[in-house]
């Protein structure tokens, strides 16, 4: 394990130590003996023990930046006084073995209930570097994603993480990161419940700027659950290891994958970034005179946006963005931006539907083209109550951002240039129509 730690190291990888159980096995299960403090194969004193001896071992390993103390605690016998006192005692162990590692530590019901935090904090010697994490998959709802509506259920299911664990990323009393240590999807595609989670997660993940780890890399296994050779469906490569299991998937993490805000970026002011999860890909831009597209998020439009003018403007410009008059025609960049084409807000349960006003006061929703390539609107679709309805399509979130836009750096100078040519051909055009 030191060699292979030591190997990720030159090619600097960072490295989380991960306590996930106690006896070798597939995990995980309610009553496998390994879920919580004094099970069966479940002793504390030899986890701290262990965690001890980890943290020292590795103590030289600066790729080793943190130790995520145990995987996944459930069973009949959790409680959260025992969660306190040795979740305390453990972390406490590895501090003063190695002080220089964050710690990190899971919640319970397998790692996705951290609402004891509201009532009683954690009591440690040390400050400034302890972590909580969070597990989310599209199975840990059963099968309400794809037997329900994408919207009704994002919307119920988001405020649910929210109020289990993502209360934590809003309580600036208890000032701690939140970090999805795992999440996942079935990459064969065919899985429709996996699919739909999928978007509304890459939502959830960019608006907060989440930091993550996905299940999993691998592509098989040597032996699991007595099988040689077992296929991960779960896993970035395929079978052999020798190519990705699905492309398209890289493309739709690349968005969230570098830091939207933040230390460590080239910056420039806060702006607002039009993300759409189903792709991956951001809204960009060519000139004021061509299509709204869709395109990598490093190269995204900065725009400006706030609840109360509802307006999408590009930032430092005059120029909004207008819903098209005909369904399917693309959205366009426009001056005059008082009418109601020109209003956009989130709706449905998801808030994750960007809808405007036409003339005739009919509601329609911004949406790409059956290529992906362009911004278009469209009737609302997939409201409420169709379970067999997908508003993927549909689906953009406005998020913040202080990363550098591809042209944020003269903005201001290019859009006024553009301005100035843009009314001359107009004036222009009146007087050769005159």
């Amino acid at each position: 394990m030191q060699a292979v730690v030591a190997s990720l190291g030159k090619y600097n990888v960072m490295v989380i130590l991960d306590n996930h159980i106690s006896k070798p096995g597939w995990c995980c299960s309610n009553f496998d003996g390994n879920g919580f403090f004094g099970d069966q194969y479940f002793n504390p004193d030899l986890w701290i023990k262990g965690l001890t001896k980890m943290a020292t071992i590795f103590k030289g390993f600066n790729n080793v930046v943190a130790m995520s103390l145990r995987n996944e605690l459930r069973g009949p016998r959790q409680n959260v006084n025992d969660w306190y006192k040795y979740m305390q005692l453990g972390a406490e162990a590895v501090h003063a073995a190695n002080p220089n590692v964050l710690i990190i530590l899971s919640g319970l019901s397998y790692d996705k209930d951290l609402t004891f935090l509201k009532k009683r904090q954690v009591k440690l010697s040390f400050t400034r570097k302890l972590v909580f994490e969070v597990h989310w998959y599209g199975f840990s709802d059963g099968e309400a994603w794809a037997s329900g509506n994408p919207n009704q259920v994002c919307g119920e299911l988001m405020n649910n993480i929210m109020r289990r664990a993502g209360f934590i990323l809003m309580d600036e009393e208890l000032g701690y990161p939140l970090f999805v240590s795992e999440f996942g999807v079935d990459l064969r595609g065919t899985n429709v419940n996996d699919n739909r989670y999928l978007n509304c997660f890459l939502g959830w993940a960019a608006e907060f700027d989440l930091d993550w780890a996905i299940w999993t890399l691998v592509g098989s296994y040597y032996l699991r659950q007595g099988v040689v050779g077992f296929n991960e469906y779960y896993g970035i490569y395929n079978w052999n290891w020798c190519e990705t299991r699905n492309s398209s998937f890289l493309q739709r993490i690349s968005a969230i994958q570098s830091p939207l805000q933040g230390p460590g970026l080239e910056e420039t002011r806060p702006h607002k970034i039009i993300f759409h999860p189903a792709t991956g890909l951001c809204v960009t831009r060519k000139s004021i005179f061509e299509p709204l597209e869709l395109g990598p998020c490093s190269e995204a439009e900065a725009w400006s946006y706030t609840s109360t003018q509802k307006t999408l403007t590009i930032k430092g410009t005059y120029f909004c963005l207008q819903a098209a008059q005909e369904l399917g025609m693309p959205a366009k960049l426009g001056i005059i931006c008082s009418d109601q084409s020109s209003k956009w807000e989130p709706i449905s349960d998801s808030k994750m539907h960007l809808a405007s006003k036409l003339q005739d006061n009919s509601v329609v929703c911004l949406d790409v083209d059956s290529n992906n390539n362009f911004i278009v609107t469209n009737e609302c679709k997939c409201l409420s109550r169709d379970s067999s309805c997908d508003p993927g399509s549909q689906w953009f979130k406005v998020i913040d951002s202080t990363r550098r836009c591809k042209n944020s750096k003269n903005s201001l100078t290019y859009m006024d240039k553009s301005l100035v040519y843009f009314l001359a051909k107009k004036i222009l055009g009146s007087f050769m129509s005159f």
